[in-house]
């Protein structure tokens, strides 16, 4: 059993710390927890709204019907549309100058009850977050500890007066009452995608993060930001994404792993940096956070709209990794592999993800374990043993089991380290010789992609792999497959790419393309209007998927309207 809550205002109304609340409230009490906000891109006003859903079953993606709508603003109140047989809508009457007299609406005046207590308005969401933990008949003790742990850095007055806030909830009368099924489980713990990806970063031993703000990457730069003491970590501001991108090759150079985030058009102006990069071989890691474009677009929304052009991005032929992770999970791992194979191979790798993917929040067990792998594969002081003769940039080897000249740390040998934008030979020096340039391509090109595709791995499975209905998708959109999966009207197969480029040899896919080709209906599901996803799948293997079901709204795929969108297909 699964409940919906949606909480609506303007921005500066303390939705998102009441979302966050609520989701650290279910998931310190054991329950299966997934909340996404919608907001629009403004500091104050407009609309907002955070929901969470929360309960005993697995729970992947947005649901489309609500169970209950708290809103401290009139949009909120035009949900009712949305709400399950005995949904009600919590309102402040007084507050938004509006009365419905609809029997599932309840008038709560937040305001006059602060005001009664002497506490200012701006603890009215407050109020109502401990008012619904009331509704779901669950122990003020429960909420009290919420509420320190939100407020923990705070004066002491501060966290007092919240409390008070707490109380004033639980003390309302409401005769509505839900008694929530048994948990069944231990505390959980919560990870949104920025989580995921700055601890990939930081457990990959990322010593220099650069980057200028830009949404919806900017919650990484915060995140590593707020851990770079600990962690013994450069993070700089820089003035713009070109310079941010320029900060992290030179870091890179220098003998430290280093990253840089943005997106879309910030990483418009990165691409002749990246280029550089594919150049000099020097190993980067970009975090691609992507939003509807083009131009400025919709900042605050999501899209999978930039897939081809992460792929195609830069001037000129060299190779990169692009990983899309689905979710928080795939987001430590992935930024960790594309950390280790972006030094390995002395390329770059960026890192794909979306607004819904990076914002919205995860439960997982409390024994989650992570494995990361850090290897260093620079030379220093105490490797140069045997490259008396170094060339950065030595034709290829094939004696060797990893044929490239290992990146040398200038400064940690007698030994020059040298690298030119020009196209070079192999000690680094500018060269205008043909012969050489085509060894270079063979080098830093051809050899490189083939041998990086072993590393590939191949899609997931979910549900049945002998029904006759598949879907496919990639990124953030793992969710919504996992969710269609589990429905029980009809049986889905899915299938989900999270190292989307290069993608997997053949060998490694023959079992996809067994399903795929055994199949009555092959539904490519993707957040893009072109089709980009679907487009790069069918070049690759050479087949035609039978159907698509595409999003382009500026919002994520819910359960509901992708089930109906598969009965319109049959």
């Amino acid at each position: 059993m699964n409940y919906t809550i949606r909480i609506c205002g303007e921005a500066g109304q303390g939705i998102q710390t009441t979302g966050e609340g609520f989701s650290r409230l279910f998931s310190s009490l054991g329950y299966n927890v997934f909340s996404f906000q919608d907001y629009e891109s403004r500091i104050r006003g407009g609309h907002n709204f955070y929901q969470i859903t929360f309960g005993t079953d697995e729970i992947f993606a947005p649901k489309k019907f609500l169970d209950l709508v708290l809103t401290f603003d009139k949009k909120g109140l035009e949900y009712k549309n949305l709400l399950r047989n005995n949904g009600i809508v919590i309102y402040d009457a007084n507050s938004l100058k509006q009365n419905e007299y609809d029997e599932r609406f309840i008038n709560c005046p937040f305001r006059e009850l602060l005001k009664n207590a002497g506490l200012k308005n701006i603890y009215e969401n407050i109020v109502s977050f401990a008012l619904i933990a009331n509704i779901f008949s669950i122990d003020k003790k429960y909420v009290y500890k919420v509420i320190h742990d939100i407020f923990v850095n705070k004066p002491d007055e501060i966290i007092e007066q919240n409390m008070k806030a707490v109380d004033i909830g639980y003390d309302f009368d409401m005769k509505k009452k839900i008694n929530l099924p048994a948990s069944n489980s231990e505390e959980k713990i919560l990870l949104s995608g920025i989580r995921g990806i700055g601890i990939g970063a930081i457990g990959s031993g990322c010593k220099f993060y650069s980057a200028y703000p830009m949404t919806p990457s900017t919650g990484v730069f915060q995140y590593i930001g707020e851990h770079a003491k600990k962690f013994n970590i450069v993070v700089e501001q820089a003035e713009d994404e070109i310079s941010a991108i320029n900060m992290a090759i030179g870091a890179s150079f220098a003998g430290v792993r280093a990253m840089t985030g943005t997106s879309g058009g910030g990483f418009a102006l990165m691409n002749e940096a990246l280029s550089l990069s594919g150049m000099t071989e020097t190993p980067i890691v970009i975090l691609l956070s992507q939003r509807p474009g083009p131009a400025t677009g919709f900042p605050t929304r999501t899209e999978q709209g930039e897939l081809l052009y992460a792929i195609h991005a830069g001037h000129g032929e060299f190779p990169r990794i692009v990983f899309a992770p689905g979710d928080p999970f795939e987001c430590i791992h992935l930024t960790n592999k594309a950390f280790d194979l972006a030094e390995k191979y002395q390329i770059p790798a960026i890192i794909l993800t979306d607004q819904h993917l990076v914002d919205s929040l995860y439960s997982y067990k409390k024994d989650l374990k992570i494995e990361l792998k850090n290897r260093d594969y620079r030379l220093r002081s105490t490797d140069f043993e045997n490259y008396q003769d170094y060339k950065r940039h030595k034709f290829l080897d094939f004696n060797k089991s990893n044929p490239l000249t290992p990146l040398a740390v200038p400064g940690d040998s007698k030994q020059l380290v040298f690298t030119d934008s020009d196209e070079h030979d192999e000690v680094g020096h500018i060269t205008e010789d043909g012969e050489i340039r085509k060894k270079m391509l063979e080098r830093r090109y051809f050899w490189k992609i083939e041998n990086i595709r072993k590393y590939i791995s191949p899609p997931k499975f979910y549900g049945n792999k002998d029904s006759k209905i598949v879907l496919v998708g990639f990124g953030s959109n793992l969710g919504i497959l996992r969710e269609i999966v589990n429905n029980k009207k009809i049986s889905v197969c899915a299938i989900h790419f999270s190292e989307v480029f290069p993608l997997p040899i053949r060998e490694n896919s023959y079992e996809f393309l067994n399903i795929i080709s055994k199949s009555n209906l092959s539904i490519c599901i993707e957040n893009n209007a072109s089709g980009q996803f679907q487009k790069l799948v069918e070049s690759e293997y050479g087949f035609k998927f039978s159907h698509y079901i595409r999003k382009y709204d500026g919002r994520p795929f819910n359960y509901e309207e992708v089930l109906e969108d598969i009965y319109a297909i049959l």
